[in-house]
């Protein structure tokens, strides 16, 4: 009896080790994929510009810029009015016209959230151990009835990320993501293709973005990614009219 257990203790500790390095050999697929870490890590910039379209005849102009190590400026352009959102690296933005706010103002912590993870520069897969993530493989499951391998990714401030990769080429085709913000659960979902390569790295070029009964509620054609481009670190930064008084976003409500 004592060596049947000791048997099944050692196989039940060899498939948790074989299960937790089958995330990590996921990990490493992916960017591969993606093009290999040299060439991910060479982008130092990057600026997205595309048509967002929401339904019913709404499109503006999208815009996304990245700087690293984390600064991220989104741009949303209708009818002459741009709505800007941004991140320095230590605070959150935004310019929002289209809800009659014409000057900037600061974003709390529970607004920062979807922003921080825009800032990621190369998502939470690349470096996930040194930022503070978990990632664990969850088995494969179906993505618009095509199998996918499922990947949970847990941030460092709680949230959960799953990235569902495609079996044949590791890349992302779909992401839910769960927020948890004062007791509440907000989700939503994005998913990904047309993957083209810019500067030797793999991007997606057409996003939907939804609920998780309707994710395909919002897209987003991408139109051009420029890699490398320079940026006045003054797009990003907090304006002079926030800055004498500001608080932590930690601390504003």
């Amino acid at each position: 009896m004592r060596h049947a257990v000791i048997v099944l203790v050692a196989v039940s500790c060899l498939s948790v080790f074989t299960f937790a390095q089958t995330a990590d050999e996921l990990v490493e697929k992916n960017i591969q994929a993606r093009g290999g870490m040299e060439k991910i890590k060479a982008i130092k910039s990057r600026k997205i510009t595309g048509l967002f379209n929401a339904g019913g005849g709404f499109m503006a102009m999208a815009g996304q810029e990245n700087e690293r190590p984390n600064m991220v400026r989104q741009t949303f352009t209708l009818q002459g009015m741009t709505a800007i959102t941004a991140y320095d690296g230590a605070a959150g933005w935004q310019i929002q016209p289209f809800e009659g706010h014409k000057d900037p103002e600061l974003l709390g912590e529970d607004d920062l959230r979807g922003l921080l993870r825009d800032a990621d520069f190369d998502g939470p897969l690349v470096d996930y151990k040194e930022k503070g993530n978990t990632v664990e493989f969850l088995g494969h499951d179906t993505v618009d009835g095509d199998d996918a391998l499922r990947l949970k990714i847990t941030l460092k401030n709680g949230d959960i990320v799953y990235q569902y990769l495609d079996p044949d080429t590791y890349l992302e085709i779909r992401e839910e993501v769960q927020e948890f913000i004062r007791g509440s659960v907000h989700e939503h979902v994005t998913e990904m293709g047309s993957y083209k390569p810019v500067a030797g790295v793999m991007y997606p070029f057409s996003l939907s973005m939804g609920s998780k009964t309707n994710p395909a509620e919002q897209t987003i054609t991408i139109d051009k990614i420029e890699v490398n481009v320079p940026f006045d670190k003054a797009d990003f930064a907090l304006p002079a009219s926030l800055k004498q008084g500001a608080k932590p976003d930690a601390e504003k409500k």
